[in-house]
This record gives structure tokens, C-alpha cells and sequence, in this order.
């Protein structure tokens, strides 16, 4: 076990006192992905219905397809008839005319600043045929990520009768994938306040644009049944803070819990360096491989969170399912770092092999014998 301690304050508070305004929404949830830390969790693990908040999703499906060459932004698409006909004055639109010649960007842009139902919808269509094909590509994308709790059942959000669900902390892992997997596209089309389209300023909903220090996202979602919800991110000093509310009653309350929540985040936490990026931590063993054992590494640096004004014992382990197996390549994720700071519920960092390990041939299974017999 590796442990690494920094001295411990006498009254080390067990958790900062989160904001009231955290209790104006039914899920709240914050994370550091600096450290890969909670900060404060409410009802993270609870379905409910994300409303707009799954055009992040579609967002994410079309960032992988640009950066896979299968998406061109500056492709112009020609609106389906029937796809303008049955969005029209459903919901938030960029009110899309039959036949209409449209930029895939402004499409995408349509989607993630002011919502538009129509430009989901038609994005999805354009890029993959239909969106059937779009909502089959959402939901292996999030199998991909681990969300477990979440499902797709449009591009959009629009009510589907309860097949969209997800959870806050799905909606976390899919925030990180956007921000860590998409940098470049990220920042072009989250975070804004409003567009441009057809001589018309149409503004966004995100309370955090244009008002929280360091905000560049992601997206609001409500209907009657799923309430006001918000999926929000904030960098500030080099710490990277995911903010998910769900379930407020009003606009204005979603806005009071999301933006004090982030606040808190940054004003009652101190962050201070861990681990940094390539850090060998320990090692793993291995079986049928022409080494017996693996170092173990981070992928990227990670700091830590604490209380404002504590330094607080901090240990860690590594755990993984062993002994791993060759062949490994190098940077498979197949361990985790579990860190706990002051006897806290643990959270875990994900560790990667530094080293490739072939299959082991004949010599190397009766080196890799004998060396057994000497443990």
C-alpha cells in the first residue's frame, strides 16, 4: 500500500457545510475532475428524466464523428420536410423551413446554445440517416462511458413517454468526455450566451454563461414533468468543477442552487498537487506474460481536494482484479487508486500500465516457475 500523508489539523471538519440553495433542487451533485473527487452528492445515483440536458449526449456522438472524419461541420444538409413540419413551435426551434439549406455547424450550435429541438433532430438525420440511428449510437456511447443508470430514446429530450432516463453521476462521465476527449470542440460550442440566426439574437438558458467566473457550459433541460435541470462546468485556477441539478421547481431556483453549489466548490475547497501525470504507484501481477509483474501509473496528473484550511491524512492502495492476465498493452486502465482522506467513503483513481507484457513463450513460463517457487 502506498500512503501518502500530510499532517493532520486537530479540528479537521468532516465535510464543508454545502450552500442551503443546494436543497432547492432534488439531485445536486458536484465533482472535481481535477481530483476525480465529490464534493457534495445528492441523490447522484437517481433516475429521473434529463429533458434537454440529452442534447449533451447528441453533442458528444457528434464530436466523435467530426474528430473520426465522418462529420464535416462545414457540410450544408437540406432540411427534410417532414422534419420541419412535425418540430415546428415544438419546443425551442431554430424554426427550420422545409427544403432549407443548413450548415451542419449551425446545426450543432442551434443545439447546444439555444436547444433547438428542430436542429437535433435534424443533425441526427443528416449524419447518420435517422434518428433511430443517432439515439442506437447515443446509447453505445454511453455504454462505453459506464452509464449504467442512463438510456436515449430521442436526440433531443423531447418527452418520450419515460425512455430517456439518466442519473447525475452519468451525467458527470459523459461532461468529462466531452471536455477531455473533444478540447477544441468544446470550448466552440459550449459556454456561449446566445447566437445569431436569421438576423435574430436567440439566447440560452445556461445560468452559469456570462455570470459564474470560469464557466464554459454545458446544458439546461426542463419540462413540466422533469422540472428545471443543469448540467454545468467551471475551470478556475487549473481545477475543472461539474456541477448537475435536477428536479427544481423554477428557473430561478435552478439557477440559485447550480451557481451557489459551483461557488461553494471553489470557496470552501482548497486544491493542492497528488499525483502527477505517469506517477508509478506500484505494480500488478501478471500471468502467461513474459514478465510476472506490471508497474502501474496515472494517465494524468490529479490534485486533491480538502476542507478550506485542513491538511488531513490521506492514504491509498491499489486494487484490481488479479492477477491480470498478458497480453497487456501499454496505458490500459486495469486498476484503480483508492484514496482515502481522513477515514472518508474512498474515491478512486484510474491506473494504467506503463509497460507493454507479451504472451510468455516456453522460456518465460519456466523462468516465470521457478521465480514462483521463490516467493
Amino acid at each position: 500500500m502506498l500512503v501518502l500523508a500530510l499532517p493532520a489539523s486537530a479540528s479537521a471538519p468532516a465535510q464543508p457545510a454545502p450552500p442551503a440553495e443546494a436543497r432547492l433542487a432534488q439531485v445536486a451533485l458536484v465533482v472535481d475532475l481535477s481530483a476525480g473527487q465529490t464534493l457534495y452528492a445528492q441523490e447522484a445515483e437517481r433516475q429521473f428524466l434529463p429533458a434537454s440536458m440529452t442534447k449533451a449526449m447528441s453533442a458528444l456522438v457528434a464530436f466523435d464523428l467530426i474528430k473520426a472524419g465522418k462529420l464535416d461541420q462545414d457540410a450544408i444538409v437540406t432540411v427534410r420536410p417532414e422534419t420541419a413540419q412535425r418540430w415546428a413551435g415544438k419546443g425551442t426551434t431554430l424554426s427550420l423551413r422545409p427544403g432549407e439549406q443548413v450548415r451542419i455547424g449551425d446545426l450543432l450550435m442551434g443545439m447546444t446554445t439555444v436547444s433547438a429541438n428542430d436542429a437535433s433532430v435534424a443533425l441526427a438525420e443528416s449524419a447518420l440517416g435517422s434518428a433511430q440511428a443517432w439515439v442506437a449510437a447515443m446509447n453505445a456511447r454511453a455504454l462505453d462511458l459506464g452509464m449504467t443508470g442512463s438510456r436515449f430514446g430521442t436526440p433531443s429530450g423531447w418527452p418520450d413517454k419515460g425512455a430517456t432516463m439518466v442519473t447525475a453521476r452519468d451525467l458527470v462521465r459523459l461532461a468529462q468526455a466531452l471536455i477531455v476527449d473533444h478540447p477544441e470542440l468544446y470550448r466552440q460550442y459550449f459556454g456561449h450566451q446566445a447566437m445569431v440566426w436569421h438576423g435574430a439574437r436567440l439566447t440560452s438558458h445556461d445560468p452559469f454563461a456570462g455570470v459564474l467566473e470560469g464557466a464554459d457550459g454545458i446544458k439546461t433541460g426542463h419540462t413540466k414533468e422533469a422540472g428545471f435541470n443543469f448540467l454545468g462546468a467551471a475551470q478556475r485556477g487549473g481545477r475543472r468543477l461539474i456541477v448537475v441539478i435536477a428536479g427544481a421547481r423554477t428557473e430561478a431556483d435552478r439557477a440559485a442552487a447550480a451557481r451557489s453549489l459551483a461557488e461553494w466548490g471553489y470557496a470552501a475547497w482548497d486544491s493542492r498537487p497528488f499525483v502527477s501525470a505517469g506517477q508509478i504507484v506500484g505494480e500488478a501481477r501478471v500471468q502467461q506474460g513474459d514478465a510476472r509483474r506490471v508497474p502501474l501509473a496515472l494517465p494524468r496528473a490529479f490534485a486533491i481536494s480538502v476542507p478550506r484550511g485542513v491538511r488531513p491524512d490521506v492514504s491509498t492502495r491499489i486494487v484490481y482484479s488479479g492477477p491480470l492476465v498478458a497480453p497487456l498493452a501499454k496505458g490500459a486502465t486495469v486498476a484503480g487508486l483508492e484514496v482515502r482522506i481522513d477515514g472518508r467513503p474512498p474515491h478512486y483513481l484510474p491506473l494504467v500500465t506503463a509497460e507493454a507484457v507479451g504472451k510468455a513463450g516456453p522460456f518465460d513460463r519456466i523462468v516465470n516457475s521457478l521465480l514462483g517457487l521463490l516467493e
